[in-house]
């Protein structure tokens, strides 16, 4: 784990609603801080605010009280626009169902997060000389052979392929931030374990921080800390989120 003065993420004061929902439902954080460099599992069942605590550290919601900054910048004082920015630059995100696109190749699919960020994609050149090449490396390091199969469609992948292509996908470009949002759900014991190995590799390569949410405390061994989210959160009332 890298020591830094300044962290990767830090939230202050959340007060979050869904105020336009049918359902009544409201988020207090008081405190949360994620080191550079720091590989942070969040444990929690259905109901406990994951996926509203990853929506928050991504931008993708925004709270009615608190600051969010990431690598400093506080994104809750930015405009929607200047928030997807912040996204592309410095986030890879895993899905948990993957969200690859079926119509682009695998290749394709692993290259796309440099389409939006010219941050990314100069860093990716830098390091393999191209970002095709890039590409290739962590496919092939996280055990897709992709000079072989790289022209195929993600449609006629395995689901253990699928997610190693997800987590390529994430890392390209070097984003100093990793968010894998049950990245192992669809994967039996022993694909969990080598997957996690491999995503830990390339984690440690890039330096980033990583966060992993996930109901599998079993997986919990393998992180710097574990932050269980009944403990992070105050829900009201408990929904299945």
């Amino acid at each position: 784990m890298t020591n830094s003065v300044e962290p990767a993420v830090k939230l202050h004061n959340i007060r979050f609603s869904f105020e336009e929902s049918a359902d009544s439902f409201s988020m207090k954080l008081d405190f949360l801080e994620l080191k550079k460099g720091e590989k942070v599992f969040l444990a929690g069942q259905s109901g406990s605010g994951k996926s509203t605590l990853l929506g928050l550290i991504c931008g993708t919601l925004v709270p009615q009280e608190g600051n969010i900054h990431i690598l400093e910048k506080d994104i809750t004082k930015l405009s929607s626009s200047a928030r997807d920015r912040v996204r592309a630059d410095h986030f890879g995100i895993i899905f948990q169902l993957f969200n690859l696109l079926p119509y682009l190749s695998i290749l394709e699919n692993v290259l796309l997060p440099l389409n939006f960020s010219k941050s990314r994609k100069s860093a990716a050149s830098r390091k393999s000389g191209n970002s095709t090449t890039e590409a290739y490396r962590l496919l092939d390091a996280l055990g897709v052979d992709a000079k072989r199969i790289g022209q195929q469609t993600t449609s006629e992948l395995s689901v253990g392929q699928q997610q190693r292509v997800a987590a390529a996908r994430a890392f390209i470009g070097y984003p100093e931030i990793i968010v894998a949002d049950e990245p192992t759900s669809s994967l039996d014991e022993g694909h969990q374990e080598k997957f996690m190995q491999l995503l830990f590799e390339e984690a440690n390569r890039s330096g980033a921080t990583l966060i992993m949410v996930s109901h599998d405390r079993r997986l919990a061994e393998h992180f710097d800390r574990v932050i269980e989210l009944e403990d992070l959160c105050q829900i009201e009332p408990e929904i299945v989120n």
